[in-house]
């Protein structure tokens, strides 16, 4: 009941907030009185936001705060639900608040390394460069000289924030229990995903460590940079990372005056993002114009590591052979790898779903190379989901939203230029590599070793087994006895063959539990 009533008391603020802003219109397929209950929370006043729905929703959760500009961020990955242009108008969302005072950011400082600042860094510029809704960055120098930024966790926000995921758990577990429609988008799940990214992102040694691991994959490639973290001045609330300048990548005519190519830069960009997908498996998800910079020579350096994704080998495979499909036209294919995968029901109509793809893919490849989106076709595809049962895939979800970013930088840096297409010779090379025959034969090999590998432990365990049923013998429940022995017999000690065999039964489950 308090857990109620607190929500509820929450839930009237955001829909004023919402309404003023003319944005609760999401509501309206669901909840018919909607749009006059937002007409008598405004009080009859017009709304104080205008232009697209998308946009006026992006001014409402950005006065909301931190929480719901977050929230903003991951619907901008659902286009499925919401539609590609409010999608892309979330995503343009802001992320920027108010600094907090410096004397605070001080005081989590000292909290954090357990000592006064000034035994840390011998200069700390009070004035913050950047200030977002979870952290601002402070300029600094160690007291050994080296330049750094220093990111502080704003303070107060992990309460606020789990004041709201409270609320929208609430709010989603009502929407399973009364919108039976809604259930296959999963919307609890969907919030717990959003709680872990989150709470992963307050937690600045995540982010740590999310650098340091996109730094290890491209160790020795001069190409592609990533700040070093100091970790003795890291902590949960704070993140000290190497100081380096740049030009912000959207800044064309900074690149050319400094003899940079932006056509090179698109192309290093490419290389970059097939890496961390296809070669990693983990990749930047917010790699828009304001965290990656070009340093001297045309090289990338990326910037805030807090929304990082993971793709596994089993989707990456996927997703080769899907590309493949749709960039060679087999339609057919395309379908059956999402019906392989799992992703479409298999009580689904295999020729409906090839059909559909044809639709999605046709007007979108057709189109003259440079206006060809790989994002876009991605987003439609994701579109029919509900025409086929087809259940989220949060992971795909983020890598169609960070390859609508790479490609929105890479118009920037030419628009002629499909960056796809520059990146095309890598991606048929690692088709071949790990999807052609070789890979096929590879990898059974692979399981055939790492079988044999297991066969000595299997052995070890099944003898082990083997040597208590004939040293301990072998108790079974009084009603299997009966059954086995329907005449009063007695199993006394077990036969070597039944005993071997039920050793390596019970050895193997025990193995693979």
């Amino acid at each position: 009941m308090i857990r109620s009533i607190r929500n509820l008391n929450r839930l009237l603020t955001i829909g004023r907030v919402l309404a003023r802003h003319d944005a609760l219109f999401l509501l309206e397929d669901y909840l018919p009185m909607v749009r006059f209950g937002s007409r008598l929370l405004r009080g009859g006043r017009s709304p104080v936001s205008t232009g697209r729905p998308g946009q006026r929703l992006a001014a409402a959760l950005a006065e909301l705060g931190p929480s719901f500009i977050k929230l903003g961020q991951a619907l901008s990955t659902r286009a499925d639900l919401l539609g590609e242009e409010m999608a892309a108008d979330l995503s343009g969302l802001q992320d920027e608040l108010p600094p907090f005072a410096a004397e605070e950011a001080r005081r989590i400082i000292e909290e954090e390394l357990g000592g006064p600042l000034s035994n840390f860094y011998s200069e700390f510029d009070d004035v913050p460069v950047a200030a977002a809704s979870i952290a601002q960055v402070h300029f600094a120098t160690t007291r050994q000289g080296r330049e750094v930024a220093v990111k502080v966790l704003r303070p107060g926000v992990e309460a606020k924030f789990h004041r709201d995921i409270d609320l929208l758990y609430w709010l989603s577990e009502w929407a399973e229990l009364t919108i039976p429609r809604i259930r296959r988008l999963k919307p609890v799940e969907t919030v717990k995903t959003f709680e872990e990214s989150v709470t992963l992102e307050m937690d600045l040694r995540f982010e740590a460590a999310a650098a340091s691991e996109l730094a290890e994959n491209f160790r020795g490639d001069d190409n592609f940079k990533v700040p070093e973290v100091d970790w003795l001045r890291t902590g949960k609330r704070l993140l000290t990372l190497e100081r380096v300048a740049g030009i912000p990548v959207d800044e064309t005519e900074r690149l050319r005056a400094a003899g940079i190519d932006p056509v090179d830069v698109l192309a290093k960009a490419a290389e970059a993002m097939f890496n961390q997908v296809f070669r990693d498996g983990f990749f930047h998800a917010d790699m828009h114009p304001g965290n990656l910079f070009i340093g001297e020579g045309g090289q990338l350096i990326a910037m805030d590591f807090g929304i990082m994704g993971r793709v596994d080998k089993r989707t990456r495979r996927f997703l080769g052979e899907m590309l493949l499909g749709f960039l060679s036209g087999d339609y057919r294919k395309v379908a059956e790898v999402h019906f392989a995968a799992g992703y479409v029901p298999a009580d689904q109509s295999l020729d409906t779903f090839t059909q559909a793809c044809r639709s999605i893919a046709e007007p979108i490849l057709g189109r003259p190379l440079h206006e060809i989106s790989i994002a876009k076709l991605l987003g439609q595809l994701f579109q029919v989901t509900e025409t086929f049962a087809m259940e989220t895939q949060p992971q795909l979800l983020l890598l169609q939203k960070s390859m609508l970013v790479a490609e929105g930088v890479g118009r920037i840096l030419d628009p002629n230029i499909n960056m796809w297409h520059l990146a095309q010779p890598l991606i048929e090379g690692w088709m071949r590599e790990n999807l052609g025959p070789e890979a096929k034969i590879r990898e059974t090999l692979g399981s055939v070793v790492g079988s044999l590998e297991r066969l000595p432990r299997l052995l070890a365990e099944t003898e082990k087994t083997y040597s208590m049923l004939v040293n301990q013998g072998l108790k079974l429940h009084p009603d299997t006895v009966k059954a086995m022995f329907p005449e009063g017999g007695r199993l006394r000690r077990p036969s070597p063959l039944l005993a071997w065999i039920i050793a390596a039964g019970l050895a193997v489950a025990l193995y693979l539990k």
